[in-house]
């Protein structure tokens, strides 16, 4: 994989709905994004509870993918004990390790989580039918009649139902590196499963008081230690990271390590616990360090240091003196995601007016591109201080006065290729491909 620096991002393909943005409906809006562990397959999950599988196009020179499939994941449910709507919406897709021509991945809502199985199936029809057609009346014209194949098309089946489990929101899904198991994150507590056993899940993390009057934080995420499949993390809302080994006790109350960085109480402020809420979490793929977002800044930690991160990278500084407002149109709680790049060289997170950010882990270099639904192209801004200056005028829904940031524009979803330097984005209904210019 080539060095970030050394060469031009470009804009590669957009699929999704080019239309005015009046006319997108909440359903289209994209709420996940994941690429298989070889790259060759994409998935993407909407909040109409859609699924839709792209395939890397082999006819092609370079990273472009084609449509595959698409089928409905989740249904809007009701649950009339609670009188509570249950949305459709595709929290999180994890790709589980293919075994075989078929495909198998998790996909969850709010309160379940499926797996799925995806695969080719050929429709065939009567080549040769069973009667003569010249003589339909002998008993002697009479033969077995022949099936040949029509087509090939791709089917997605329900292998497995996870429900029941959770009483509050899931936020996260892993599968651990044994690839039979995996966990399920919800507000206050973390289930382990079989893929094999949908009735029977563990609970190895629970932090709800006693009394809920007494609750101060949730668990924002989690995720499986990349190799090691006894080893997790998980992050929560006061800002610190978990990090638990189940091997020490059933229910993992109590953390090998606690990732944490010490607050300066001279710029404590009313929205300094929503600011220093961990939104994602991930491990490198090398298992050394983990990666957070939190609203305003990335930190990188080094998983033998604890007290404090290696690098912090400040993506939204230029905020930081409109948290007021920003309160108050609700972007304050917007849930950005972050990403190691295959080779764990750039880390990679979202930001406002379509625009994400990648960065090398020395902190020397800061791309911002721009998933632009109406130029359909990429608009490298470059390494700059001030990440946002060329945004577009502030919508009429922003709030934020003359300010050029439109806050109804956001990346919060992405993923990074495994082995190359390719990128697919969320932007509202869009699904941008974004890749290294190798000339």
């Amino acid at each position: 994989m080539n060095n970030t620096a050394d060469h031009n991002w470009k804009f590669a393909q957009c699929f999704g709905d080019k239309g005015d943005s009046d006319d997108i409906t909440e359903a289209d809006i994209i709420s996940t994004v994941e690429f298989d562990q070889t790259g060759n397959y994409l998935a993407t999950g909407d909040k109409g509870g859609r699924i839709v599988l792209f395939e890397r196009n082999d006819s092609k020179k370079g990273c472009e993918y084609k449509f595959y499939t698409e089928f409905q994941s989740h249904e809007a449910e009701f649950d009339y004990l609670k009188s509570l709507e249950i949305e459709e919406k595709i929290n999180k897709i994890k790709w589980c390790k293919r075994q075989n021509s078929a495909h198998f991945l998790l996909s969850t809502n709010d309160k379940t989580i499926k797996l799925w199985k995806i695969y080719e199936r050929s429709v065939k029809h009567v080549a040769d039918k069973n009667l003569d057609e010249n003589n339909p009346t002998s008993i002697h014209s009479l033969r077995v009649p022949k099936l040949a194949h029509q087509e090939t098309t791709v089917a997605a089946a329900p292998k497995k139902v996870y429900a029941n489990a959770h009483a509050y929101h899931i936020n996260s899904i892993s599968i651990n590196s044994d690839s039979e198991t995996y966990m399920s994150a919800d507000d206050l507590r973390i289930n382990l499963w079989n893929l094999g056993i949908s009735d029977q899940s563990f609970n190895i993390v629970d932090i709800k008081p006693a009394n809920m009057e007494e609750l101060t934080e949730v668990i924002t995420a989690a995720e499986f230690h990349p190799f090691h499949c006894n080893m997790f993390m998980y992050s929560s809302s006061k800002g610190s990271i978990k990090l638990s080994d189940m091997r020490e006790s059933a229910l993992c109350d109590q953390h090998t390590k606690v990732f944490e960085e010490s607050e300066d109480p001279a710029s404590r402020s009313f929205f300094s616990e929503i600011i220093s809420s961990v939104s994602d979490i991930r491990f490198s793929h090398d298992g050394r360090y983990i990666l957070s977002r939190d609203y305003l800044s990335l930190k990188i930690w080094d998983i033998n240091m604890d007290n404090k991160p290696v690098q912090t990278i400040n993506i939204h500084d230029q905020l930081r003196s409109k948290l007021c407002d920003l309160y108050e149109n609700d972007c304050i709680f917007d849930k950005f995601e972050c990403i190691f790049s295959g080779n764990d060289s750039h880390v990679m997170t979202g930001s406002y007016n379509n625009t994400f950010h990648l960065y090398d882990r020395e902190g020397k270099n800061d791309v911002t591109l721009q998933a632009d639904r109406n130029a359909f192209k990429a608009k490298r801004m470059g390494p700059t201080k001030n990440k946002m200056s060329m945004g577009r005028p502030t919508s009429k829904n922003s709030q934020m006065g003359a300010d050029p940031t439109d806050f109804s524009k956001k990346i919060l979803h992405a993923s990074w290729h495994p082995h190359e330097n390719t990128i697919a984005v969320a932007a509202t209904n869009n699904l941008f491909i974004f890749t290294e210019d190798m000339q």
